[in-house]
């Protein structure tokens, strides 16, 4: 097989490959006497009919089908050979003229190839880049421990609704006629459960001020969630469309009062969080939630110190020229079930993560970054972890993880972002050893305020 490619610009490769019979006709034969011991067709046994036959009937498929291996193999050989960084899949190009592939028995068939652009980046301790780490002060252990204690609350039967608190309410509801009468054939709802604090017009929501227990309350329940035909429904327990043109104004009996009440700071709430006999006292509460916290905030400082690494890497990389029109080509092909304007929106996006992709492949390399099937289950059992820290379990135990992690492994759309979180991973290692480090302290605030710019 004779293969030619030509690339004047470095970007728009276009490779002919010219097919000869030796190419594919030995597999071909091969092929073919394969099926003709399996073939049976009317008036002869098994493995006795005519080549003849067995060539007309499969003969021109199978040649197809081999010639179309044997190119797309030459294709894949002559860009790892010839070092080609090759960006998507060789398409088809205009230049193609037809094939009769049922006459002769040499073929051309040319294709476009787009390449990346060629660039080369490498990051000495010359190279300065930010590291913000996050101060674990008092407020925000505070806040810590308010948080536990609020997941860890409950309600207590009360007297009196108080606006101040979380009070919530269950009573009956009752619909009124314009006389303010309890209307024939109404509305009727038992044990509604109501929280005034959510209501939005401060009238109606006053109207619950000091209210009782037994005490009875008339109120618009339109006008207390104006625009929110949904919450109206749910209170009502009716169909949103139900409530439409719903005005009548309700009484609303109350029949009980629930305060919700954060958890005492106990030995009760040590355990829940950090499991039995973990925590004894306060100052070791705070203590293992400032250590926490200090562990939760690593990973986001890493985040955010990729983040600068890859801003500071593609300004030094400057502009690079991409194969535009052929890589819209490939996006297109490669997204056929999408609207006509999906290459249009998302081509500009596309480019950014490719110019990043390849600048972390130059990262990755030089960092001599390599990963295990170690560091993969590694990452998916962190990733795992942090799914159940946004939940408040930080208490986790290994065996849960590692099954969970397992679950992740086994979703094929889940390996690939999996595998790229273990390579960015071990990239932030690395190039914090590479780079000199300019170590910033601020607070969470101005932290998150970061991410906004």
């Amino acid at each position: 097989m004779k293969v030619t490619f030509e690339c004047p610009d470095k970007i728009n490769g276009l490779m002919t490959l010219t097919v000869e019979e030796a190419d594919y006709k030995e597999s071909v034969e091969k092929k073919l006497k394969d099926y003709r011991k399996k073939a049976t067709l009317p008036g002869f046994r098994t493995g006795m009919v005519p080549m003849g036959l067995i060539k007309k009937q499969y003969g021109t498929a199978l040649k197809v089908d081999e010639i179309n291996r044997v190119v797309g193999e030459e294709i894949y050989k002559y860009v790892r050979e010839n070092k080609i960084q090759m960006l998507g899949e060789p398409l088809p190009s205009e230049k193609q003229e037809p094939q009769d592939l049922e006459q002769g028995s040499t073929y051309t068939f040319v294709f476009d190839i787009a390449v990346a652009p060629e660039f080369k980046i490498n990051l000495t301790a010359k190279d300065k880049i930010p590291y913000y780490q996050i101060t674990v002060d008092d407020k925000l252990i505070e806040q810590q421990v308010d948080s536990y204690a609020s997941r860890a609350g409950h309600y207590d039967k009360v007297e009196t609704f108080d606006p101040e608190e979380r009070d919530m309410l269950k009573g009956d509801l009752v619909e009124l006629d314009s006389k303010g009468k309890e209307k024939k054939d109404g509305i009727k709802v038992e044990e509604a459960i109501l929280m005034p604090q959510y209501i939005k017009v401060a009238a109606q929501k006053k109207l619950f001020d000091g209210a009782k227990l037994g005490d009875t309350i008339k109120f618009n329940p339109k006008k207390a969630y104006p625009g929110n035909d949904a919450e109206v429904a749910a209170l009502l327990k009716m169909k949103k469309e139900e409530v439409a043109d719903l005005k009548s104004n309700f009484n609303y009996t109350i029949k009980e009062i629930s305060r919700f009440v954060k958890a005492e700071e106990n030995k009760e709430l040590f355990n829940q969080v950090f499991g039995e006999g973990v925590v004894k006292t306060k100052k070791q509460f705070r203590d293992k939630i400032a250590e926490g916290l200090k562990a939760q905030f690593a990973g986001e400082q890493d985040y955010r110190f990729l983040v600068d690494l890859r801003q500071y890497a593609e300004k030094k990389v400057g502009d690079l020229k991409f194969p535009e029109e052929l890589l819209k080509r490939v996006m297109k092909n490669n997204n056929q079930d999408k609207a006509e304007d999906y290459v249009d929106k998302n081509f500009e996006g596309s480019i950014r993560e490719l110019k990043w992709h390849l600048i972390k492949e130059q990262l990755v390399e030089q960092a001599g970054v390599k990963i295990e099937d170690a560091d993969v289950k590694t990452t998916a059992k962190e990733m795992a972890r942090a799914q159940f820290a946004q939940y408040g379990m930080g208490n986790v135990p290994d065996e849960y993880l590692e099954n969970y992690a397992g679950e992740m492994l086994k979703k094929q759309e889940s390996v690939q972002g999996i595998v790229d979180r273990a390579i960015e991973q071990k990239l932030m290692a690395a190039m914090k050893e590479v780079v000199k480090l300019t170590e910033k302290n601020v607070t969470l605030e101005e932290f998150n305020k970061l991410f906004e710019a």
